[in-house]
């Protein structure tokens, strides 16, 4: 454009809409190509407020910190405490979280089970059954109680060293699962009673209770089975926590597990994912209230999953309040998922490392998420569970570091009086005050 003087105007620089962003746009013109919604793998990948907005306080005067190579720090946590005759004892805070037989190729969960047994600590089965190469690595091994009940049998309960009712998932609280055809092989068909290729959704909710007072009639019947030894898990997806931490309770729950939306899950749509549930911060302050309100918390462990990555994660989940932590995602990566070594395959796939999350169609370069015999065998279990026993290792001692900084002999032992937040968002989440101040959203006397 020029001017009555023929001179050029200039032309302002094209700017992007902040609500139609190129992803965004791609995903429309997606579905309009394809008239389905998207399905993936992991968890929310939007910002939410997390652990990182939240900082520790060390000690210095006014706090007595403790000498790391001469004062003990205690990490160990004991699960089902409440009516359980056998709980489960760890030497470490850090669970792995339920990943099931199908969504994980045989090696990745005998992996899981080799890690966690080195490190002293529980596995879970997840979705789909009991594999006898799991069991047979894993000396702690939860099993998973799931609204499908694919592959559930007494026999493996008895087998169990705990018992975990899924209610929800944080990845998708109010939904179910999915398992693609292209991943339900032989083997997983004959686990799950399905037929072989065919694409599997799981229930979103237990075919034989409707509510709260049927859950409780549910974990007398388990109790009974297993003759009142296994320690019984909920397990709630984070959308209200105070509400269902409490019936969960109520319903006789040794231990309650609460998963945020960061926790991952092996396929579901993606707008459930980025657009359902709470984040993993905004779910712990409420379900501990629940616990201290009816007089349980410490008796009831609360296990806190969802974006644990991380020492700091670790420490701070249970400064506010946590018993144990559950990771999943993490764990994948510890055993190489998304590793920069299958770069040129991932490209292939139309994705590159760290963004692959399409684990439903089974084609995982590392040999993980997938049930193909080529891919399967290009995975380790012996490395894979060597390299997740030392991230597990890692992360208790990074716990362990900041406990003594804060003057504490058990992780137990952290709090809330810890902690700061950088944001107004974390510090309303969390209930601690704001950085430099004593203050936080909704704070009573303010």
């Amino acid at each position: 454009m020029k001017d009555i003087n023929d001179t050029p105007i200039p032309r302002t620089d094209p700017i992007q809409s902040a609500t139609f962003t190129n992803p965004i746009n791609a995903e429309i013109r997606r579905a309009a190509a394809t008239g389905i919604y998207d399905i993936r793998g992991g968890g929310a990948k939007r910002r939410v407020p997390h652990f990182d907005d939240l900082l520790f306080l060390g000690a210095s005067i006014s706090r007595y910190p403790l000498e790391g190579y001469r004062e003990k720090c205690e990490t160990k946590v004991t699960l089902g405490t409440r009516f359980a005759k056998k709980p489960i004892e760890l030497e470490t805070p850090v669970t792995i979280a339920g990943m099931s037989f199908g969504a994980l190729s045989g090696p990745a969960k005998e992996a899981l089970g080799r890690g966690a047994s080195a490190a002293g600590t529980s596995t879970t089965t997840g979705d789909g059954g009991m594999t006898p190469e799991e069991r047979g690595h894993s000396d702690k091994l939860v099993y998973q109680y799931l609204p499908s009940r694919y592959g559930m049998n007494p026999d493996d309960l008895r087998k169990a060293d705990a018992i975990e009712i899924v209610i929800g998932q944080g990845a998708k609280p109010g939904g179910g699962g999915m398992l693609l055809g292209q991943k339900i092989s032989d083997r997983v068909a004959e686990m799950r009673n399905l037929p072989k290729g065919i694409d599997q959704r799981s229930a979103c909710r237990h075919p034989d209770w409707t509510g709260p007072d049927d859950l409780e009639i549910k974990i007398l019947e388990l109790r009974e089975i297993t003759g009142w030894e296994k320690p019984i898990y909920v397990k709630i997806g984070g959308t209200r926590p105070y509400f269902d931490t409490t019936l969960a309770i109520k319903a006789g729950a040794d231990v309650v597990v609460l998963d945020g939306m960061q926790g991952g899950t092996a396929a579901t749509q993606d707008v459930f994912i980025e657009h359902v549930g709470l984040p993993t911060l905004a779910c712990i302050r409420p379900a501990v209230q629940a616990l201290q309100d009816l007089g349980m918390h410490r008796e009831v462990q609360l296990i806190v999953s969802g974006g644990i990555r991380s020492g700091a994660d670790v420490a701070k989940a249970m400064a506010l309040g946590a018993d144990a932590v559950a990771i999943g995602t993490a764990a994948l990566i510890a055993l190489g998922d998304n590793d920069p070594k299958w770069e040129s395959e991932y490209q292939k796939l139309g994705t590159t490392t760290g963004a692959y999350d399409d684990w439903h169609e089974g084609q995982d370069p590392a040999g993980i998420t997938t049930q193909d015999p080529e891919l399967m065998a290009r995975f380790d279990p012996v490395e894979g569970g060597r390299k997740l026993k030392n991230y597990l290792k890692v992360l208790t001692l990074e716990a362990q570091t900041i406990a003594r900084a804060c003057g504490k002999n058990h992780l137990h032992n952290l709090e809330p009086e810890d902690l700061c937040a950088l944001t107004m968002e974390a510090a309303a989440m969390a209930r601690v005050p704001l950085a430099g101040t004593e203050w936080y959203p909704g704070k009573a006397g303010f």
